[in-house]
């Protein structure tokens, strides 16, 4: 081989091993970033099933809430009445 392929031989190896490099220091980096990524979902994840247990909760003692609020009514209009009446 002339110096001019050896000296071209030698470049692009440097250039490879340094693309290669940085590769693998990126692959890290995204490695972490997909981690981190799923961390979060399942964090989110659980939060949104809270919320939904939250909401099933209220959502079924809304019925006999709004029975206890109507009664109440009632018992207020009644002793209003009561009270007009005498």
């Amino acid at each position: 081989m002339d110096s001019a392929a050896e000296a071209l031989l030698i470049i692009v190896s440097s250039v490879l091993s340094i693309f290669l490099i940085f590769a693998i220091i990126a692959l890290v980096y995204l490695i972490k970033l997909i981690k981190q990524t799923r961390r979060i979902a399942d964090h989110v994840e659980n939060a949104a099933q809270s919320v939904e247990s939250a909401a099933s909760t209220i959502e079924r003692s809304a019925s006999p809430m709004a029975f206890i609020k109507i009664i109440g009514n009632i018992v207020d209009q009644a002793s209003k009445m009561k009270g007009k009446n005498k």
